[in-house]
């Protein structure tokens, strides 16, 4: 199949204006790019311009540049000329799979279909579909206009070019794609984010520290790290027979579930949900989580800008 230039001018639509949607709409609004965005609930679409417009003045951006976002009710309408297409649904496979039926037959035969499933594997959407060598995967990360990477992964059928395709179009929006080459569950970061979480929480549920102490441990200490120094980088500089004495050591140790925590489990039947009840792990009144909000956006701000 043909692909689209990423050089030539190109025709951009999100599939739902939610959350991940409106924030990736903006991105390539900002570059310079049309975008129509199909949003079929009228309340979250009427609000969509007004969203951007507010995410933009807190970043320093032009405003105007939501003008360049265009809103439709019709998903048909929305892919009817696009050259790439970006799925941004809630996280169920078989909405997905049906959104991407449609599009198979709706968009473009040389448009690029790309989900933001961020666990789902792109093969699981794209099974039995048409045209499967189109279809990839692009895990945005939130807030998207704040964070750069994308996981661009492929999937079994997905084709080269598409993948190239692909990452230059990023690339030219300021992102950093990363090629994933293998479709499984969960890809890069989020396996590598959720393995670290599942020790968290069985440290926590043995009674090791408290929640609390728990993220200060981490936030005080490889945690500083990271921004420079990714984990196999760490490896090296200290040297990788001291990273299998200390394997040997602690690997016997680490947790071994294979389902979700107990305590995990127990905290969300009980309707303890985090910031959506004011109590998770921790408990949070309205100003701690305001605090935390704003300390993570201008965290995010500040690295952006250096």
């Amino acid at each position: 199949m043909a692909v689209p230039d990423p050089t030539s001018d190109q025709t951009i639509a999100v599939i739902g204006g939610g959350l991940m949607g409106a924030g990736i709409a903006q991105i390539f609004a900002v570059a310079g790019y049309d975008v129509t965005v199909f949003e079929p609930n009228d309340e979250v679409r009427a609000s969509l311009h007004d969203r951007t417009r507010s995410n933009l003045a807190i970043i320093g951006e032009d405003e105007n540049a939501a003008e360049r976002i265009t809103l439709v009710a019709d998903m048909a309408e929305a892919v009817a000329s696009a050259t790439y297409v970006t799925e941004a649904a809630p996280e169920r496979l078989e909405l997905k799979r049906s959104i991407f039926a449609d599009l198979v037959e709706q968009a473009p035969r040389d448009c690029i279909l790309a989900s933001n499933t961020s666990v789902i594997p792109i093969t699981r959407i794209a099974e039995g579909l048409a045209t499967a060598e189109r279809i990839v995967g692009t895990h945005w990360w939130n807030p998207p206009y704040l964070i750069p990477l994308v996981e661009v992964v492929q999937a079994e059928k997905t084709s080269g070019a598409v993948i190239a395709a692909t990452m230059a179009l990023l690339k030219s929006i300021g992102k950093s794609p990363a090629h994933v080459k293998k479709d499984t569950p969960g890809f890069v970061a989020n396996r590598l984010q959720h393995a670290l979480w599942r020790e968290a929480i069985a440290m926590v549920a043995e009674g090791v520290c408290d929640a609390k102490t728990l993220d200060d441990c981490v936030k005080n200490s490889f945690g500083l790290r990271l921004p420079v120094l990714g984990p196999l980088e760490n490896a090296d500089m200290v040297g990788l027979d001291l990273t299998l004495d200390i394997h040997k050591t602690m690997m016997p140790e680490l947790d071994r579930h294979d389902r979700p925590n107990e305590l995990l489990s127990g905290l969300v039947d009980a309707g303890v949900l985090g910031f959506k009840t004011g109590e998770g792990f921790q408990k949070w009144t309205p100003e701690q989580m305001d605090e935390t909000r704003k300390r993570l956006l201008q965290h995010l701000t500040a690295a952006r800008v250096t």
